[in-house]
């Protein structure tokens, strides 16, 4: 269901952080960092410049690394404020961060078996579940909605991104598991309803 929280903004932006050096590794990520690579700060110069009309005046971002620097870049481009939004942050991969799937197969033999039967339920072992993050996903919305002026761009992460889509969307469990978030590319989304930038 749609929040009726009136403080959820009606219309905002959102964008996920450039691509970083763990990304090319195909490195799970969760609350730990790696640097943007050459190719991510371009991706950000690029949001800044595709929203360059769109009256940005509030950036609310995760306060992790590869998000607060894209934040930066892009705040640096449009002159709009960067605010730290603790709720924002990955989904906690808890002790398979850092680690590819080849490695986690190694180290925790039933993960992958054990999250594709209950995705949304399954917590990364000693982090987060989907399920959970939803929850911050609403608080962080609320957040972003007192912190703002005007629309605001929220810089965020795939994961955690998808709760946000589908809180403001009003979309089920499996809808919001299915959505994708590309590097580079920025959603509008206005009273549930999603466009691609």
């Amino acid at each position: 269901m749609i929040p009726q929280d009136r403080h959820v903004p009606e219309r905002l932006f959102l964008a996920r952080h450039g691509q970083t050096e763990w990304s090319l590794e195909h490195r799970l990520q969760g609350q730990l960092d790696s640097p943007l690579t050459k190719e991510g700060e371009a991706q950000a110069a690029a949001i800044a410049a595709r929203l360059s009309g769109a009256d940005i005046q509030t950036i609310c971002s995760s306060p992790l690394g590869r998000a607060m620097q894209t934040a930066l870049i892009i705040a640096d481009r449009l002159g709009a404020d960067v605010i730290e939004v603790p709720e924002l942050a990955e989904l906690d991969h808890g002790e398979l961060a850092g680690q590819t799937w080849e490695q986690i197969d190694e180290s925790h033999p039933t993960a992958r078996e054990e999250r594709a039967a209950n995705r949304f339920g399954w917590a990364f072992p000693g982090g987060e579940s989907y399920a959970e993050a939803r929850v911050r996903a609403r608080k962080a919305l609320s957040s972003c909605g007192w912190a703002s002026s005007g629309v605001p761009l929220l810089i965020s992460h795939e994961m955690i991104g998808r709760m946000l889509r589908a809180q403001l969307r009003g979309l089920s469990t499996a809808d919001a598991l299915a959505l994708r978030h590309p590097h580079g590319v920025v959603f509008e989304i206005e009273r549930g309803a999603e466009r691609m930038l």
